[in-house]
């Protein structure tokens, strides 16, 4: 399978966020689809913190750098969790 263009991300990021805002995601496929583009713009924070730290001897500056990018993913890894932990006690599944 071949990765989307950016045209067509946009679009069913689009078409994503729609079907969220309408009540019309009976699979929870366009929540996921949302969930992991918003992630992986951090992840994307992360590998570039850790190519410009290996690039640069290992510099500490870069190393703080990357350290702060992981400690982002971190953070918004905890609130999702935290979310969904709220959603299932508001549910009766927690």
């Amino acid at each position: 399978m071949g990765k989307p263009t950016e045209e067509e991300l946009q679009q069913a990021l689009a078409v994503a966020k729609y079907m969220r805002e309408s009540g019309q995601d009976p699979y929870c496929l366009a929540k996921a689809l949302l969930n992991l583009n918003y992630r992986v713009g951090y992840l994307e924070q992360v590998m570039q913190a850790a190519v410009s730290y290996l690039r640069s001897g290992l510099a500490e500056r870069e190393h703080t750098r990357l350290v702060h990018a992981i400690e982002a993913v971190k953070r918004v890894e905890a609130r999702d969790q935290s979310d969904d932990g709220a959603a299932a006690g508001v549910l009766g599944l927690g």
